[in-house]
């Protein structure tokens, strides 16, 4: 087995020591750059935050430049929600208790099915994500009477990678498998990879965090697809080395 890993810039490690210690052989190419919101209206960001009564961190990336945008100053009256464990813990370092989504569904849907979330009509409710991100959450919640809110605190987009170059890199290092961590890097990794090299592509293992994901990749015609149902290390090394 030998494992692309693709999150952001340094946002491997974790995946690198564990792959590390089990002599895996890895190969690191991020496919996802994150950038800070350069449209920050602080006044307005603030007045959101003193009306919200339950703030929903969609990933780390939500909790760290947003958390920056504001200083690390916290309304302490609102209930908090992290989509999954890696953001749960993001939190905690900056001294928020955060509810997370259950174990088994670390994504919207998983949110969904929290007590919390099943009595909000007239609740303001803000989510913190990336420019661009899904809708459903927010869809849902305002069926059940919140009034909602974005905070699109960070930007995503694909490093500059000479694509012939990094390929042949991929191939020639006997990449097998590839963990994919958000649609938007599977969207990136499709674009990475030539035609003349896609059914190279469709021999390897895709792991991916989510349903969501999985069927994009199928309607991608990928073919070796596993849902790790989540985006942090543990789950995406259970499903690597469950097949």
């Amino acid at each position: 087995m030998k494992v692309l890993l693709t999150r952001p810039e340094g946002r491997n490690q974790l995946m690198i020591e564990a792959l590390t210690q089990r002599n895996v052989s890895y190969f690191v190419t991020p496919l996802l750059n994150v950038q800070p919101t350069s449209n920050l209206d602080a006044t307005q960001i603030n007045s959101t935050l003193k009306q919200a009564d339950i703030v929903i961190f969609i990933s780390t990336n939500a909790v760290t430049f947003s958390s920056q945008a504001i200083n690390h100053q916290w309304p302490q009256s609102a209930h908090y929600l992290a989509v999954g464990d890696a953001t749960y813990a993001a939190l905690k370092q900056i001294g928020i208790e955060a509810e997370k989504a259950p174990d088994d569904c670390q994504q919207t849907e998983g949110l969904l099915t929290l007590d919390s979330l099943s009595n909000i009509d007239g609740k303001h409710i803000v989510i913190v994500r990336g420019q661009g991100g899904r809708e459903d959450l927010a869809t849902e919640l305002s069926l059940r009477g919140a009034q909602m809110n974005y905070w699109e605190a960070y930007k995503r987009g694909c490093p500059p990678l000479d694509t012939s170059q990094i390929c042949q890199q991929w191939q020639s290092f006997g990449i097998n498998t590839i963990i994919i961590t958000s649609g938007e890097i599977l969207d990136n990794l499709v674009k990475t990879v030539p035609k003349e090299l896609f059914a190279w592509l469709q021999t390897c293992h895709i792991i991916v965090p989510s349903s969501r994901v999985y069927e994009k990749a199928k309607a991608f015609g990928l073919q070796q697809i596993t849902n790790a149902k989540a985006a942090n290390t543990n789950a995406m090394l259970t499903a690597l080395f469950q097949k």
